[in-house]
């Protein structure tokens, strides 16, 4: 059972209020994400210039120095999307327990349950993929599930098929689902109108806030117990 404010009436007053609550950890989340993202551009050329030279280096060992150098990006990768999870596990967690997230607690769970992370994130990523090869439709269908999969995965025991499982049925086949989906859908659309329109600066605001408004609404709508 979820904290008693997980099912009051989700508002942006509400979201606001939360999102102020978490600065920190928020916080230090974008700014690890961002340095992972510069990281995995930097990566590739450091690599070449490492192994390969500036000067008159052999095809041979440019080509090498790109693979390692694409290879590296594998592991920043899987990094990036733990920490870009986050942003849904924060909220998650707050209204799943009632109380702020602090960095401490985020950092604890994220490490003692690192591998569970790394399976569920691969796993959905791989099913998403696959569902985007058919007529793309399957794949934003499994997308949309993403709010109440990671909330499953990060407070729950559940395992990683059973928690999709309980996650896709949720969404779909509950009687609120539908509404659901409209509500994350405008949710998305102004989250990227308010990005585009502050050049991006308006997204550190934005997602958070779309986040935890959404985990509130899964909650109240009956989509999350």
């Amino acid at each position: 059972m979820a904290a008693p404010l997980a099912y009051e009436p989700p508002t942006l007053q509400k979201s606001w209020d939360a999102f102020l609550q978490h600065i920190p950890v928020l916080l230090v989340v974008n700014v690890a994400g961002g340095l992972v993202t510069l990281a995995g551009l930097l990566v590739p050329v450091a690599m070449v210039a490492f192994l390969g030279g500036f000067g008159a280096a052999s095809e041979a060992t440019l080509s090498l120095a790109s693979v390692v150098g694409n290879l590296f990006q594998i592991p920043l990768s899987i990094l990036s999307s733990l920490i870009g999870v986050l942003m849904v596990a924060v909220p998650a967690m707050y209204y799943e327990f009632g109380k702020t997230v602090s960095l401490d607690v985020a950092f604890e769970e994220l490490t003692a349950r690192f591998w569970r992370y790394v399976l569920a994130g691969l796993f959905f990523s791989l099913i998403t993929t696959i569902g985007l090869f058919f007529c793309i439709l399957p794949g934003i269908a499994i997308a949309l599930v993403t709010p109440v999969y990671v909330n499953r995965i990060f407070v729950t025991n559940m395992s990683i098929g059973d928690a999709f499982s309980q996650s896709f049925q949720a969404v779909y086949r509950s009687e609120n689902g539908i509404s659901f989906l409209g509500l994350e859908i405008l949710t998305g659309l102004l989250v990227a109108i308010a990005s585009i329109v502050t050049c991006g600066l308006g997204a550190l605001v934005a997602i958070p806030m779309g986040s935890f408004y959404l985990q509130n609404a899964a909650y109240r709508q009956g989509l999350l117990h």
